[in-house]
């Protein structure tokens, strides 16, 4: 292993060498064409995990999306910009290896995950698969960054859930204490609510640990809920759209409001509907990755960045979806449903999000017509809705 100057702050050119990693995925292929298009020389790697869950588990994306090759083939067509594929899986350490030693990177951004808190607690096997896929797929990569290339950042997609709900306001990643008369500066204290959660605590823990022993450079973009499928690539055809997810295990809170909207379904609100969490545009995970890679963090540097622009309440979303609905002539009712989840359903919720500001993220905040947009794109694919996998099955408790 190469010795890591931890004082050096990593300089990019213009253009650097990027690997995504799960870049067949809903964030994943859109962040490998923004940064196509934005010069740099892009990778991605995936082993199509997110497209057989949901053959597994018999849902759907409501956008059709084409095999990855295809869309490689089709952006290359309409920007001239070159994607290029690797087929593996994390957890094969040579195949890791391989990836890294071909392609060099500059930037590592990881998406390759399981990213479902339901899917994680649907029983032991998927409980196992995901701590698994994700804890062990992390450690592969952060070992081929110590021996293959480390000079590279890591930019490492977390999650706001890592925190849980506490009744003190969430800092970014780190907290002053004072004890006993001492004071030092700790990781947050993290109380996650599902396996997957967990294993995302898993991975931070360990990304901390490479850069305070190995000297590594990451940044730990802790991640709120994210809503919508446009971008300015994902418009440029319709064979190069990314995937929309609407069921109970894949799909998040927005997405399944507007599916429901337009299927006529009342919006189930799980429990008293007080669940609070930080949400943002797809565009703008985009940028905060993009504004991650280029201004990379320090060797040695473990920076946390929690990612999102604004917060909702899960009723206070029901209440969008449904006054922007009626104002498209779509009668949408609210029906509270018992929670599937352990959690509180009214609760304290206040986190710091400002670093990515300061690094000059331009927040797209969620408007009428975003939600507007969304409705209509469920419109245009409503053949392709399965009902059946929107209710809630998978239950935290199994015995309640």
């Amino acid at each position: 292993m190469r010795a890591i100057d931890r004082a050096v702050r990593w300089r990019y050119p213009a253009a650097v060498k990027v690997l995504i990693l799960g870049g067949d995925g809903y964030l994943g292929w859109p962040t490998a064409m923004h940064l196509a298009q934005a010069g740099h020389d892009v990778a991605v790697a995936d082993n199509l995990l997110r497209r057989n869950m949901a053959t597994e588990l018999g849902t759907n994306s409501l956008t059709p999306i084409q095999p990855l090759q295809d869309r490689v083939t089709v952006f290359k067509e309409l920007t001239g910009n070159e994607v290029r594929p690797f087929f593996g899986d994390l957890i094969d350490a040579q195949f890791v290896d391989e990836v890294f030693s071909e392609v060099r990177p500059d930037s590592v951004i990881h998406y390759g995950e399981q990213p479902s808190a339901p899917y994680s607690m649907i029983d032991r096997r998927h409980a196992v698969a995901t701590q698994r896929n994700n804890v062990e797929g992390n450690l592969n990569v952060l070992y081929a960054m110590r021996d293959l290339t480390p000079q590279a950042h890591l930019v490492k997609l977390g999650t706001m859930g890592e925190y849980g709900t506490p009744n003190i306001d969430i800092e970014e990643g780190f907290i002053e204490i004072e004890h006993k008369g001492r004071k030092d500066t700790l990781p947050f204290p993290k109380l996650p609510g599902s396996m997957y959660h967990l294993s995302k605590v898993h991975d931070s823990h360990n990304i901390h640990f490479a850069c305070r022993i190995w000297g590594l450079a990451a940044t730990d973009l802790n991640q709120g809920v994210v809503y919508g499928i446009r971008t300015e690539e994902t418009a440029l055809d319709e064979r190069v759209c990314t995937r929309f997810d609407y069921d109970e295990v894949f799909g998040t809170v927005l997405n399944r409001f507007c599916v429901q909207a337009v299927v006529g379904h009342p919006l189930t609100v799980y429990g008293k509907g007080g669940q609070t969490r930080g949400f943002l545009n797809i565009i703008d995970t985009l940028q905060c990755v993009r504004l991650a890679v280029e201004n990379p963090a320090a060797g040695g540097e473990f920076r946390v960045f929690n990612q999102f622009t604004e917060q909702f309440s899960v009723n206070e979303l029901a209440e969008i979806v449904r006054r922007v609905g009626g104002g498209m002539g779509i009668n949408v009712s609210v029906e509270s449903v018992p929670g599937p989840r352990i959690e509180a359903e009214e609760h304290y919720y206040n986190a710091a999000h400002t670093k990515l500001v300061e690094l000059g993220l331009h927040a797209h905040p969620l408007t009428d017509d975003v939600v507007i947009r969304m409705i209509e794109t469920v419109a245009r694919y409503k053949d392709r809705i399965l009902v059946g996998p929107i209710a809630p099955k998978t239950r935290w408790d199994p015995r309640s």
